[in-house]
């Protein structure tokens, strides 16, 4: 999923970055609150993390909050606060519209699994942020045959009973193309997705990722496939029953 992390240059932080990308996110940090509010309506997030454990930033988390709700269009607001955080401040962030808020420390696999629980309700009930990558549903059900879906879980591709295995950088570009599937998605738009982290990539380095992929996807016999946009990026194309 793509999530943005606002939260000041600090050991923690850091810490919940490599967490997330380790977790196969395509993630974007600002380090200011009101530079992340400026962020957050530059280009659609699933999800966006607001750490202020520091108590004098409550202020301004409180101002930026409203803010928020409106710019990410249904992107759903966890916030992180410090140690010393009451009840009834958490119950407040709520109240403002925070999906959910932490005290630190927490658990980073308790956030994860209700972020994506959060994720999950928001989809069923029509919100969320347009084109958010499927998932795969809960182990023992299949995905409709055809339709491909992601397993964060175990970092697959899934098609009918069919799977591949990805690494972190290939599931972030076919979670990046599963988005607009069927539709040409620019390069410079799957190298954001992708290599959020570097500030340039060159083409031929997606190029070798996408011949990795559609190897794979060869070799489990999946029928989804990523066709080159001459001149501009690609395409994932949805096999169609006959």
């Amino acid at each position: 999923m793509r999530i943005l992390l606002i939260a000041p240059p600090h050991a923690e932080g850091a810490w919940l970055q490599k967490a997330l990308q380790e977790s196969a996110h395509s993630l974007q940090r600002a380090d200011d609150l009101r530079d992340g509010l400026f962020v957050a309506g530059e280009e659609p997030f699933d999800a966006v993390i607001v750490m202020a454990l520091d108590g004098t930033l409550l202020p301004t988390l409180h101002g930026i909050l409203p803010g928020l709700v409106d710019v990410t269009g249904g992107a759903t607001l966890v916030a992180v606060l410090g140690i010393e955080a009451s009840a009834s401040e958490r119950s407040k962030l709520l109240r403002m519209g925070a999906d959910a808020c932490f005290r630190y420390p927490f658990s980073f696999i308790e956030m994860h699994e209700r972020l994506l629980a959060l994720l999950r309700t928001t989809a069923a009930c029509g919100g969320g942020v347009q084109g958010m990558a499927p998932v795969a549903p809960a182990s023992g059900s299949q995905p409709p045959q055809n339709v491909p879906q992601l397993d964060a879980g175990t970092r697959e591709i899934v098609e009918g009973e069919r799977r591949a295995e990805l690494t972190r950088r290939e599931y972030l570009l076919v979670e990046c193309l599963l988005r607009q599937a069927n539709t040409p998605v620019p390069r410079d738009q799957m190298i954001r997705y992708a290599w959020p982290e570097k500030d340039e990539i060159d083409a031929s380095t997606v190029n070798l990722v996408v011949s990795r992929l559609r190897r794979k996807l060869e070799r489990e016999a999946i029928e989804t496939r990523i066709e080159t946009i001459s001149r501009y990026g690609y395409q994932l194309t949805i096999a169609t029953p006959d």
